[in-house]
């Protein structure tokens, strides 16, 4: 037992360190006690674990009520970023316990990454090593049509924060942006320069479409062939928000049967994923390791707002981002 300490404790393999989190959480609760685990902590748990005062858990971990159900004095979970579908959140509010996210700490990051999916789509930079090998140069090497930005259109699904700031880095290099969110009005849309459409007349206008929608059981699933059937052949497909909102499946068949021209996934259904997954192996669809939110001056936010939201927990105070 731990009597008159408070248990910090670290669920993550995400960080190499945590001197950020000692130093911040130590200046505030010089008798805490940090403890870390791996997200396969179930010894943990029972070693420990069930007498946390505050949990700090990356997103990948799984905490689900049978979990939950452990824990004898935890005041609340604060993850480390913008998704919290791994916590079980009903059954830590039916047992007093609070759980908080952290939003918008990497608008910027995420905007870049879209602008640099879209130019990479457009400009096909990687699209000419067969070209060159055969001693094609210059208009010779050109097998697809390219054009300019200007006047394209990016359909943004999603149009919160992030996907509000994209379409505004959107608009300032000329493209058109239109947007879906059934919880944002035409007038909020257009106040950042989007043309809020439906879902059908934005696959089917599009030359790009970036993803930034919430993933919840509403909107598992929501895009599948039925929207990429509509799009363009030419037309990208950008995710940067969760894997598990397309039918990846789908998706595969669209790009492989050439209905459009590809896709730049950051994120995919089975994270950590099996590289063997043939998401890896289809020509057109690139995959990056879910680092579009990544920047040392996002890491900076994370971590400082995680651990803020943690202190306010633990005070029995309301955490600025609280979600239930």
């Amino acid at each position: 037992m731990n009597k008159g300490k408070t248990i910090i404790w670290i669920i993550d393999e995400e960080w190499s360190d945590y001197k950020d989190e000692q130093r911040l959480l130590q200046q505030e609760v010089p008798n805490a006690i940090i403890r870390c685990s791996s997200y396969d902590y179930a010894a943990d748990l029972e070693a420990f674990g069930y007498e946390a005062d505050i949990i700090l858990a990356q997103i990948y971990a799984e905490i689900p009520a049978k979990v939950i159900a452990r824990l004898e004095k935890c005041k609340g979970i604060a993850v480390y970023g913008g998704g919290y579908d791994r916590v079980d959140i009903a059954a830590a509010r039916a047992k007093g316990i609070s759980v908080t996210n952290v939003n918008g700490y990497c608008i910027e990051d995420i905007a870049e990454y879209v602008l640099a999916a879209i130019l990479y789509g457009a400009k096909q930079l990687t699209a000419y090593d067969a070209a060159i090998e055969n001693g094609e140069w210059g208009a010779q090497a050109v097998h697809a049509p390219i054009h300019r930005l200007t006047g394209q259109t990016l359909f943004i699904v999603g149009c919160g924060r992030i996907g509000s700031f994209a379409g505004q880095k959107a608009k300032a290099l000329g493209m058109r942006v239109t947007g879906y969110d059934p919880f944002v009005t035409v007038e909020r849309m257009s106040a950042v320069g989007i043309d809020k459409v439906s879902l059908e007349e934005g696959f089917r206008t599009a030359d790009f479409v970036s993803v930034h929608i919430k993933c919840d059981e509403t909107t598992e699933n929501l895009l599948t062939r039925k929207y990429f059937s509509l799009m363009k052949p030419s037309a990208y497909l950008i995710n940067t928000s969760r894997g598990r909102i397309l039918n990846e499946g789908d998706l595969i068949t669209a790009v492989k049967k050439k209905h459009i021209a590809g896709a730049v996934l950051d994120v995919i259904t089975e994270e950590p994923p099996n590289r063997s997954g043939e998401i890896f192996h289809v020509p057109g669809i690139l995959v990056t390791p879910h680092i579009s939110y990544i920047s040392e001056e996002s890491y900076e936010e994370l971590k400082r707002r995680t651990i803020d939201n943690a202190l306010a927990m633990l005070r029995g105070q309301r955490p600025a981002d609280l979600v239930n």
